[in-house]
């Protein structure tokens, strides 16, 4: 058995820190510019849940069940849409984000550390919220067109039905009249 040339042997530790390498056919500026999108969408995605839960946790009111209820239901919507982002930025040969810190620098939706909110204005922010999540992943979904990634392009459009649903629902449960909506 003859043993391999010095220069060869990779050690474990040069294996352990080897930057992670995913096959893809996407050049490495699609890797680059998908990567980059979708880790803002992520951040974005965590910064809504973790603000949805608060508003839900913090929610009180004559409407407090309806309320409580919807925003865990789009918590929930939310919060799934966290893994599928991550496992495509993978897939396609990027990093993931790595902490509430890389988070906290990449988010663009603002937090809401308030101590009291009003339930409507709970509502409005988080509508608000979701239609700027709405348009930065069309943002995104241009980036994917552009690199030919019809694989995320297809998840973004899932998430962008989503997120308008959710937009559409915090407005007509915060809107004020009669029945036919005057």
């Amino acid at each position: 058995m003859t043993k391999p040339s010095a220069g060869k042997v990779q050690t474990l530790r040069e294996r352990q820190m080897a930057p992670l390498v995913t096959p893809t056919d996407l050049k490495a500026k699609a890797t680059k510019d998908i990567a980059a999108a979708m880790n803002a969408i992520l951040a974005d995605v965590f910064a809504l849940y973790l603000k949805t839960k608060n508003f839900h946790w913090h929610m009180s009111g004559p409407h407090f069940r309806d309320y409580h209820l919807l925003l865990d239901e789009q918590a929930d919507q939310i919060y799934a849409m966290s893994d599928p982002i991550a496992e495509r930025i993978r897939k396609v040969g990027g990093t993931t984000l790595r902490s509430i810190g890389h988070i906290s620098r990449t988010q663009r939706i603002p937090d809401n550390d308030a101590e009291f909110v009003q339930p409507l204005d709970m509502l409005a922010e988080l509508r608000e919220d979701n239609k700027v999540l709405a348009a930065s992943l069309r943002e995104a979904h241009n980036v994917c067109e552009e690199h030919r990634d019809i694989a995320t392009a297809s998840l973004i459009e899932v998430w962008i039905d989503e997120t308008e649903r959710r937009t559409w629902f915090l407005f007509e449960a915060s809107r004020q009249g009669d029945a036919t909506g005057h």
